[in-house]
C-alpha cells in the first residue's frame, strides 16, 4: 500500500538524509532525497509529491521559504518539518501556516513513521472527498449539496457508496435535516441515474388514499376512479422510490407495502392481477420506528426490511460548521429569485445565527434568509432582518407558542390549536395564496391543502378585482 506515495526529503546533513532515504526505502515509499531545496523544488515542480519533509535549517533557499513555494504549487501537500530545539518557536509559527508538524531533532524513527503514517491519512482523505466531489459534479450539480462539516462528509462518503447496491435504505433525523437531499444523492451516484426519483410524502397524503397513490387503481376502484390509474411504484419502475415519513402509515397499508417489498410486484386496487416492479426503494422518517415496533405501531417484519442501511442524519445545531455555507446558498438562491443583489450577511447576523439552535433545521435556516433577504435594504443582511427569536432565543422562540395555547387542551389538541394559528397567519399573510402560504411552510401545495380540510380553516372572502391583483404579484 505505501508504494504508492511519493516522499521527498531535504535534508542538507549527508549522514541523516542517508538514515532518512532508508528509512522510507525499508517501508516501501516511493523516496527522493535531495541536499538542498532549489533542487527539491524543481522535482516537486514536475513530479507527483504526496508528503514532504524538510529541515528547517538549510544552505542557500530555507526550509521556510522551500514551504511557501510549495504550498503556492499546491496547497494540499502535507509538509513536515525536521528542525532543532532553537527553532522551535518558528516551527510553531509554521503550523499556524499551515504546515503538518514538526520533529525536534534528535528524534525516534518510530516518531517518524507515525508521524509520515497520519499525515498520509489525511492526504488519502483528502483526495477521495475530492474524487468524491469530482464524481458529483459529472452526474448532477454539486452546487446544490452543501455539506462542510466532518459528519455530514462521511454521511455523504456512504450515500455515495450504498448507491451502488439496490438494498433498502432507511434515512433517519429530525424534520427538515436534508433527508431528501440524501436520498437525491444516492439516486444519482447509483445506476438508476438516468431514470425516474419518485418522491411521495406519506404525511400528506390522507389516509383514504395512500393506498391508491403507492399501488395504484383500476377504474371503477373507489367513487371518483374513472380510469385505471399506475401507483408510485409502477411510475418509479427501473428507478427510485423514495417514501418520505414513512412512520405515518397505518398498519394494514404496513402489511400491503411489505408483501410489495418481499414479491416486487404491485397489485393495483380493484384488481387481481400482480404487476412487477423493479425498483430501488429509499424510505425517510423524523420518528423513532424502533419505539413504534414497541409499541405494536409498526411492523417489525417491515421495520427491518427497510433498515437494510440505516442513513443518520444530525440536527443543523450539532453541525454548524455547515451554517455559513448554507448561508451563502440561500442567498443566491433567493437572489435569483427575487432580482435582488445581496452580497453577503453582517457580522452581527451572522453570529446571531450560528448562537441560534434551529429546531426546525435546514428548512428553518433556509426560511429565514428568504425573510431577511426580502426585508433587507442595502446589500448586506443586517442583524435587525432577523426574526426577533433568532436575536433573542427563548424570547419568542417559536418552541414558546406552546406555552401560549390553551391550558386547558391536552397536548394533542394544544398542538392542534397551534398548527391551526400557524397555518392561518400564514394564509393570511399571503392573501390565501396556498402556492407562497406552502412554500413559507416548508410543505406540499397537497399537505397544505389537506391540513386546511382536516383543521377546518376557512378561506376569507376577498374581492375578485383584488384576488386578480394579489395572485400576480411576483414571489
Amino acid at each position: 500500500m505505501n508504494k504508492k506515495f511519493n516522499i521527498l526529503a531535504v535534508e542538507d546533513d549527508r549522514a541523516a538524509r542517508k538514515v532518512i532515504d532508508c528509512e522510507l526505502t525499508v517501508k516501501g515509499y516511493n523516496a527522493r532525497c535531495f541536499e538542498n531545496a532549489e533542487e527539491a523544488l524543481l522535482f516537486f515542480r514536475d513530479n507527483p509529491v504526496d508528503l514532504v519533509l524538510v529541515d528547517y535549517t538549510l544552505p542557500g533557499m530555507s526550509g521556510e521559504e522551500f514551504f511557501l513555494k510549495i504550498r503556492e504549487l499546491n496547497p494540499l501537500t502535507p509538509v513536515i518539518f525536521i528542525t532543532a530545539l532553537d527553532s522551535v518557536n518558528k516551527a510553531v509559527q509554521l503550523l499556524k501556516m499551515g504546515a503538518y508538524t514538526y520533529l525536534t531533532k534528535p528524534f525516534a524513527i518510530e516518531e517518524l513513521h507515525h508521524n509520515i503514517e497520519n499525515a498520509l491519512e489525511k492526504v488519502t482523505l483528502e483526495k477521495e472527498n475530492l474524487d468524491l466531489q469530482e464524481k458529483l459534479q459529472e452526474t448532477f450539480s454539486f452546487k446544490e449539496y452543501v455539506f462542510n462539516s466532518e459528519e455530514m462528509q462521511k454521511i455523504l462518503h456512504m450515500a455515495t457508496r450504498v448507491a451502488q447496491s439496490d438494498s433498502n435504505v432507511l434515512i433517519t433525523g429530525e424534520s427538515g435535516t436534508g433527508k431528501d437531499v440524501v436520498a437525491h444523492i444516492i439516486h444519482k451516484c447509483s445506476n438508476r441515474k438516468e431514470q425516474n426519483l419518485v418522491k411521495v410524502n406519506l404525511a400528506s397524503l390522507p389516509a383514504t388514499l395512500i393506498e391508491a397513490e403507492l399501488f395504484g387503481a383500476v377504474k371503477g376502484a373507489y367513487t371518483g376512479s374513472v380510469a385505471n390509474r399506475p401507483g408510485k411504484f409502477e411510475e418509479a419502475d427501473n428507478g427510485t422510490l423514495f417514501l418520505d415519513e414513512i412512520g405515518e402509515l397505518s398498519m394494514d397499508i404496513q402489511v400491503k407495502l411489505l408483501r410489495v417489498i418481499q414479491d416486487r410486484e404491485v397489485t393495483r386496487l380493484g384488481s387481481n392481477k400482480p404487476i412487477n416492479v423493479n425498483i430501488r426503494l429509499i424510505t425517510a422518517t423524523n420518528r423513532n420506528l424502533q419505539e413504534l415496533v414497541k409499541e405494536k405501531k409498526f411492523r417489525e417484519d417491515l421495520f427491518y426490511r427497510l433498515n437494510v442501511i440505516d442513513i443518520h442524519l444530525p440536527p443543523l445545531r450539532e453541525r454548524k460548521e455547515d451554517i455559513p455555507l448554507l448561508i451563502d446558498l440561500f442567498i443566491k438562491k433567493f437572489n435569483q429569485r427575487e432580482g435582488k443583489q445581496i452580497k453577503t450577511l453582517s457580522k452581527d447576523a451572522l453570529n446571531a445565527l450560528m448562537k441560534y439552535h434551529f429546531p426546525g433545521n435546514i428548512r428553518e435556516l433556509e426560511n429565514i434568509i428568504e425573510r431577511a433577504l426580502v426585508l433587507a435594504r442595502g446589500n448586506v443582511l443586517c442583524s435587525e432582518d432577523l426574526p426577533v427569536f433568532v436575536l433573542s432565543p427563548g424570547s419568542s422562540d417559536p418552541a414558546s407558542f406552546y406555552l401560549c395555547a390553551d391550558s386547558s387542551l391536552a397536548l394533542p389538541a394544544r398542538l392542534t390549536a397551534i398548527e391551526k394559528d400557524i397555518l392561518e397567519k400564514v394564509l393570511k399573510k399571503h392573501h390565501y395564496h396556498q402556492t407562497n402560504a406552502a412554500r413559507e411552510l416548508g410543505i406540499s401545495e397537497s399537505c397544505l391543502r389537506y391540513k386546511i380540510r382536516t383543521l377546518g380553516i376557512r378561506k376569507k372572502k376577498l374581492k375578485k378585482d383584488y384576488i386578480l391583483h394579489i395572485t400576480n404579484l411576483p414571489i
